[in-house]
């Protein structure tokens, strides 16, 4: 249990969640893979790359190397799409596609923090066409994604202008530090990766979800505590157990803005170039 409301004359605190995997049971941008087909963003071929790499995904996640990598294609995938349509397709199928796997022990935590008096800071990796549809979703009071360049023309350049990833997460929690007036040392963060320890390390109170094995030795070595997340719901089916009131528009931290990437793909393409089978471009 959380600790109670905090007293109104002590410095503002607020919680910061990775999202997949830690709030979510998936990869954000992965799932949305079918409604990018049926929009036209990607083809077949893709989607089902993608299944496979939501599989890999789920059963290990992805070191600092694939990572990069993912970077490196998601610049690539994206370069030409309409932010417009991204956002169209985002809205059209977030309920459907996103509401069933938030885990209810996130949305709970989630609760108890608003109640409490913390803002609650959505942290991810994948780009903010999809996670601040989510993070309003789940009533989060900021959003800190990856952000791609948009052209005069309304569409990705494919080029990416602020990768929210491993040092650079840490870098935006102490600005927003700094800009809303947080105490680190009583703030909260929750992910699943490794590559978040930066992040998990700048706050008082770091916890491990669902944690991969690098990071379940860092936290076992830390004593940072573990959690297990293993209930996905919908959020109407938890009734008054988690209401969102009425809030604010997302505030979009520095550097925050846009783009919605499949961006495991390159992982599933990584590894079937090591095992010597050619994938077309």
């Amino acid at each position: 249990m959380l600790s109670v409301v905090e007293n109104c004359f002590s410095p503002r605190t607020a919680a910061f969640f990775d999202l997949d995997k830690t709030v979510i049971a998936k990869s954000s941008t992965l799932t949305f893979s079918k409604s990018f087909y049926q929009g036209g963003l990607i083809n077949r071929r893709a989607v089902l790359r993608t299944a496979y790499t939501q599989f890999v995904f789920l059963a290990g996640g992805a070191d600092h190397d694939q990572m990069e990598r993912m970077r490196e294609y998601l610049s690539a995938l994206c370069k030409g799409w309409n932010v417009q349509q991204v956002k169209e397709i985002v809205a059209e199928t977030l309920h459907d596609l996103i509401d069933p796997i938030i885990y209810d022990e996130a949305a709970t935590l989630i609760e108890e923090h608003h109640t409490a008096g913390r803002d609650v800071v959505i942290v991810s990796t994948s780009g903010a066409e999809v996670v601040e549809p989510i993070g309003e979703l789940l009533g989060a009071d900021r959003v800190v994604a990856t952000r791609m360049v948009v052209g005069d023309d309304g569409c990705f350049t494919g080029e990416v202008e602020y990768y929210a990833y491993g040092p650079t997460k840490a870098e935006a929690v102490r600005a927003l530090a700094v800009s809303e007036g947080y105490d680190l040392s009583r703030c909260y963060a929750y992910s699943d990766s490794a590559t978040d320890v930066p992040m998990l390390e700048s706050v008082g109170h770091p916890h491990a979800v669902n944690p991969d094995r690098a990071l379940r030795r860092e936290a076992t070595l830390r004593e940072w505590p573990i959690l297990v997340f293993n209930r996905p719901v919908r959020l109407k089916q938890r009734l008054p157990a988690f209401s969102m009131p009425p809030r604010p528009a997302l505030v979009a931290a520095a550097a925050v803005g846009a783009a919605a990437v499949t961006a495991g793909l390159v992982w599933y393409a990584s590894r079937r170039r090591t095992a010597g089978a050619a994938l077309p471009g």
